[in-house]
């Protein structure tokens, strides 16, 4: 039952993620407007992947995580099993994609207590973490 929840949360994000790029540099979602949007992506690489008891627990650190309320949407992923190319990089175990409304929602979120907690008490769980900030072109 619990791997059907998460994989029809999985689903609905991808889904809401897929309606907020179709549209070009002027797209909004369901109020959400882009212009101005920071986008904080996050990739993990754990230390045992393969370990379900640690994919458990980054899991329900990730889902407490993502309560903080500066996040407007996010989205929880795992590398698709696309083609093998040179600029593909399929070695990462989780990444972790946020919208902010802003820098300040952002900057909000890097010293939030929940994030301090979340990093305090799950870092030992990964060996690499690499992190993409960008913003709306214009």
């Amino acid at each position: 039952m619990n791997n059907r929840r998460k994989f029809i949360q999985r689903v609905t994000a991808g889904i809401a993620l897929a309606t907020l790029f179709p549209f070009g540099r002027k797209a909004e979602a369901k109020g959400l407007q882009l212009k101005g949007t920071l986008v904080h992506h996050v990739f993990f690489w754990l230390k045992e992947p393969k370990n379900p008891e640690v994919r458990r627990q980054f899991e329900k650190a990730i889902d407490a995580l993502l309560k903080v309320e500066t996040i407007k949407l996010s989205h929880v992923g795992v590398p698709a099993s696309t083609e093998e190319r040179e600029v593909v990089d399929h070695t990462y175990t989780y990444s972790v994609m946020t919208f902010f409304d802003s820098q300040e929602g952002q900057d909000i979120y890097q010293v939030h207590p929940i994030h301090l907690k979340f990093i305090e008490e799950n870092s030992h769980l990964w060996n690499k973490v690499v992190v993409y900030d960008s913003v709306d072109l214009v």
